[in-house]
């Protein structure tokens, strides 16, 4: 099976400083690879790459039969439905004015496929997907705990139809009584849909036990 997503020799500086250099790695579809390492080493800067939310200095991303780092926004705009992220804090990446239905609701409308007739149902499902009901659409981010709000930008993600989440610290922020139930329902949603999964975590117990195959960065470089 050929991979998912491929990623051969990323650099990513930012000024005169190189925070990540060379490297290369890739996820296949059901799969979940680990990126670990200490504060600082590259971790998050590699996921931004990946999606593209900062353009690398040189290297590749292979995905859905492209390399992205070649794709212009323009181009780009029809790729990242299938490539989407899960943030550490589940309250800063949701609006906090706005229900969680209609965040939920967001990317269907955005991409052109929202319609009154099936997106109330949509929305609905997703819920459901990540284990909340209506209820909990109809709140805002701050009456949501935290492991629910987190359960909703899955959901969120979940709505573009992805092929691959980059999970940038997704429990890291969590109450430890929460995070067993977050992990217990990416497992689930993996077997569910045959995603494959980017997990950045600098909790080495959590990433043996979530992970297929776990990457060390210091300093920018992978070493294992």
């Amino acid at each position: 099976m050929s991979p998912l997503i491929d990623v051969r020799d990323l650099v990513v500086r930012y000024g005169s400083a190189t925070v990540v250099d060379g490297v290369s790695f890739d996820v296949r579809a059901g799969e979940t690879v680990g990126l670990t390492g200490p504060s600082g080493c590259g971790k998050s800067s590699t996921a931004t790459a990946v999606l593209q939310l900062r353009r690398p200095h040189s290297g590749q991303v292979h995905f859905g039969g492209h390399d992205l780092t070649t794709l212009s926004e323009r181009e780009l705009r029809p790729v990242r439905p299938r490539l989407q992220p899960v943030f550490q804090d589940p309250y800063g990446s949701l609006s906090p004015r706005r229900r969680i239905r209609d965040q939920i609701a967001e990317p269907l409308r955005v991409q052109g496929r929202w319609s009154a007739a099936t997106g109330p149902d949509r929305v609905a499902e997703l819920l459901d997907l990540v284990g909340l009901d209506t209820s909990h659409g109809e709140r805002r981010p701050h009456e949501l705990s935290g492991g629910q709000c987190q359960r909703a930008g899955i959901a969120r993600a979940l709505a573009s139809t992805p092929q691959l989440l980059v999970l940038d610290e997704p429990v890291s922020a969590l109450d430890p009584s929460l995070r067993a139930g977050i992990l217990n329902l990416l497992l689930d949603l993996q077997e569910r849909l045959d995603l494959g999964y980017l997990f950045i975590c600098h909790d080495m117990a959590v990433v043996r036990h979530f992970c297929d195959r776990v990457l060390s960065m210091r300093r920018g470089r992978l070493v294992t």
